[in-house]
């Protein structure tokens, strides 16, 4: 069986908009975070899969279609080593599974690749994410940037900066 590495989009490997103290999705410009390309070489060379899990619910808003979530997706598998991308197009009156918190994107990865959900790892930056990692069995590590939402209520791992997470897979201890 692999291991993965479930990585959160926007905020975690793209900068994210904020507004009011609240992340939300680019459109069209990806602003890659500071540490994420060290991050993502350091998984890979230390055999770890890498995985997008992105709820994007523009989509459902019509706000943005799948076609240009999909082309950003695919810049941004140009420039990283990323496995695979789950999106969940849906907003949260549309009850899917595979809408974080729900664990169904990283259930669907699993099946697909082959991944011990038990020996992989979630990255994100919102209570959403965190809390569909622990859901589907991985151990998390949530980026806590301060956004005004509640927290992860599950047990986790918690950073304030990407840079600070290598070092959970045996890098460098970030000093910032």
């Amino acid at each position: 069986m692999n291991r993965a590495v479930f990585l959160d989009r926007d905020g975690i490997i793209n900068h994210p908009i904020i507004i009011n103290d609240k992340p939300y999705s680019p459109k069209k410009m990806i602003a890659y975070m500071e540490g994420i390309f060290d991050l993502c070489y350091h998984l890979v060379d230390n055999d770890y899969l890498l995985v997008i899990v992105t709820n994007q619910p523009d989509v459902a808003r019509g706000k943005t279609t799948i076609e240009e979530v999909n082309a950003f997706n695919n810049r941004i598998k140009q420039s990283l080593p990323i496995w695979d991308v789950f999106v969940c197009p849906h907003d949260d009156l549309d009850y899917c599974e595979c809408r974080k918190p729900k664990p169904g994107m990283l259930l669907r990865a699993s099946k697909k690749h082959d991944i011990d959900l038990k020996q992989s790892w979630l990255i994100g930056d919102r209570w959403k994410d965190v809390e569909a990692g622990d859901r589907a069995g991985c151990q998390t590590i949530f980026v806590d940037y301060g956004y005004k939402e509640h927290r992860p209520a599950c047990q986790i791992h918690t950073v304030a900066d990407i840079r600070e997470i290598q070092w959970h897979f045996g890098g460098e201890k970030y000093e910032g």
